[in-house]
């Protein structure tokens, strides 16, 4: 890459463009996989791979098309679970699940994992807000909420009008309103929800498995294993 001049996002986009140009190499590996075989194509999370960039689409109509491999595909976005803490980073993370939707054009599960991290920090019922983008959840101010829980009185943030004042422009009514937008924009569209992945419980993994053999029609008689709502901690 030092020779091509390219940064590690730069260095990316020019390796998949590499694959595109050899799909041959990618076929001659994936022709000898029986069919009983989930293959996990694991992806790098550099967003713009999924949302204006095609090499994606292009690489899943290659493996799904007939006469090539024709390989049933299931998306599964991961959104850390740990976003749920910064509702600005959670409704980033849906808005970016949203696009990749889009861009794939396949059938899609989002799942939020690492929920063994959050078990300790957010109550059962109010992660539950969570699942289903709720735009109610950017009217909630963290800060306020953290402060009113230690029994602080919350003064709100003055604004500034100093562009190089970060904190300020990062909790300032214009970046609210961005939030406000976006999550206006998901409600809108409604085709975001999230499954539950606790890859500390072996339920929770084989529940969202059997989600994937229903998307890829593995076996159309078997129905989905419901997983069961996780008792978390209520806060004190």
């Amino acid at each position: 890459m030092d020779e091509l001049k390219l940064g590690p996002n730069g260095g990316l986009i020019y390796c998949f463009e590499f694959l595109m140009e050899n799909l041959s190499f990618l076929e001659e590996s994936l022709n000898s996989v029986t069919e009983e075989y989930l293959i996990i194509f694991d992806m790098p999370g550099q967003i713009e791979l999924y949302t204006h960039y095609p090499v994606l689409p292009t690489l899943v109509n290659f493996l799904r098309s007939p006469g090539n491999l024709d390989i049933r595909l299931c998306a599964a976005y991961l959104l850390e679970s740990t976003f749920v803490v910064d509702t600005a980073k959670y409704f980033a993370g849906s808005l970016s699940a949203l696009s990749a939707m889009y861009m794939l054009g396949l059938p899609h599960l989002n799942i939020l994992s690492k929920m063994d991290l959050v078990k300790d920090q957010i109550r059962k019922k109010d992660f539950k807000k969570f699942l289903v983008p709720d735009t109610m959840l950017i009217e909630e101010d963290p800060e306020e909420i953290a402060a009113r829980k230690a029994g602080i009185d919350y003064q709100p943030p003055v604004e500034s009008d100093d562009p190089t004042d970060k904190d300020a422009l990062m909790s300032g009514a214009g970046f609210k309103r961005l939030n406000a937008a976006v999550a206006q924009l998901l409600e809108n569209f409604s085709m975001v929800h999230y499954h539950k992945l606790d890859c500390t419980d072996e339920d929770s993994v084989g529940g969202i498995l059997s989600y994937i053999d229903e998307c890829i029609q593995w076996a159309e008689a078997q129905e989905p294993k419901e997983i069961p709502d996780e008792e978390y901690e209520d806060e004190e």
